[in-house]
């Protein structure tokens, strides 16, 4: 059953259609994503077809190369995420899309087979912030909801940190003024000759050495506001591997042991600082819980760091499970059904944005 063509639902109609399902679509940067979700944490199906194998010669994600695999890839995976599910498109109650942030070129792609298929079957179109996904992703295997709570998202595209009072109520505390800390991840990666994606390689690699063999800056860990900066980390590498100054080099006089002791000594810099911020955060806000979403979330440092932190803090943690950390398709419909009920439609004339769809206002107390 859909919704009647143009109609905006209320409350009401929405518990009259129950149960809701969902299709969502993921094509932010380099995964193609199409899940199939009822009552926004019943998940009948989440497909993701990496692109990894495409951008690896490159050492980082090609945009142009991205968005003709997301063509070539999305109306089969979407197709392939109905059959699993059990359902047809005339099953479908709403369609919701991530239109933002990410690579412009890929999100058209998701954006106008999402705008296709929702004016086709007459059922509504619901815009979601891939941001917002990522932090309320750990709700999706939770009994009841964990709000209010403070979200660490941490990709490769991406690190920041949102104050969440309910689903679609969020707040922006911090992000990273430069690079992310999975785009940290890939570049001293690179510098150290480890392969591509750089997460987890240097994940694996950093178990075999010594976390405190060199100490990497750790940038305004102690800050009272909840920014991030991670370049002047990986430049602290890359002056590390190929002397002070020196911009180009190779690893042909690092010995496997010291590449170990590198990776474990910068993965534990970039780890101190996103659990000593996600600390300060619950602690500014006043909350009890942290999630945390994002590629980056799949890091075995960061969340042995993160239990070990939030038990000290006497902090509720809650981890994403792993098939929700990368980019994916449930999130995106789970929230996208909380929006429906709140009657947050969007135009069939959506067009993506790189940045954030919701541009939140920064917390002035505390920072």
């Amino acid at each position: 059953m859909g919704y009647p063509r143009g109609r905006v639902p209320d409350r009401d109609y929405d518990r009259d259609v129950r149960p809701v399902t969902v299709l969502g679509v993921e094509t932010s940067c380099d995964e193609t994503a199409a899940a199939v979700v009822v009552d926004g944490r019943d998940v009948r199906s989440n497909l993701v077809s990496s692109q990894v194998d495409l951008h690896a010669r490159y050492g980082g994600v090609v945009p142009e190369i991205a968005a003709r695999a997301h063509i070539e890839k999305l109306v089969p995976l979407i197709e392939e995420a109905l059959a699993r599910a059990g359902v047809g498109y005339g099953d479908l109650h709403a369609v919701a899309v991530t239109a933002g942030p990410g690579l412009v070129g890929s999100l058209l792609i998701g954006v106008t087979a999402a705008r296709t298929l929702a004016w086709t079957l007459g059922v509504p179109l619901v815009a979601v912030d891939h941001l917002e996904a990522h932090a309320t992703s750990a709700a999706l295997t939770i009994g009841t909801s964990p709000w209010p709570a403070v979200a660490l998202v941490v990709s490769g595209g991406h690190t920041s940190l949102f104050l969440v009072r309910d689903y679609c109520d969020l707040e922006l505390l911090g992000q990273t003024v430069d690079d992310a800390a999975g785009e940290a991840f890939d570049k001293v990666a690179a510098i150290l000759e480890l392969g591509y994606p750089g997460g987890p390689v240097i994940d694996r690699v950093a178990r075999g050495g010594n976390p405190q063999a060199v100490r990497f800056p750790r940038t305004w860990i102690d800050a009272e506001h909840l920014d991030f900066s991670f370049s002047g980390l990986k430049t602290a590498v890359l002056y590390h591997v190929y002397g002070a100054g020196q911009k180009y080099g190779s690893v042909a006089h690092l010995s496997a042991s010291q590449i170990a002791d590198i990776s474990a000594s910068f993965q534990a810099a970039l780890v101190d600082t996103l659990v000593a911020k996600t600390i300060a955060a619950a602690r500014q806000t006043a909350v009890r819980t942290v999630v945390v979403g994002g590629g980056v979330a799949a890091n075995s440092a960061l969340r042995a760091a993160l239990a070990d932190a939030c038990a000290a803090a006497g902090l509720t943690l809650h981890l994403t499970p792993m098939q929700y950390c990368t980019d994916n398709a449930a999130m995106v419909a789970a929230l996208g059904y909380r929006r429906l009920l709140r009657g947050e439609i969007a135009d069939l004339r959506l067009e993506p944005r790189a940045g954030l769809l919701r541009p939140a206002l920064r917390r002035r107390r505390g920072l």
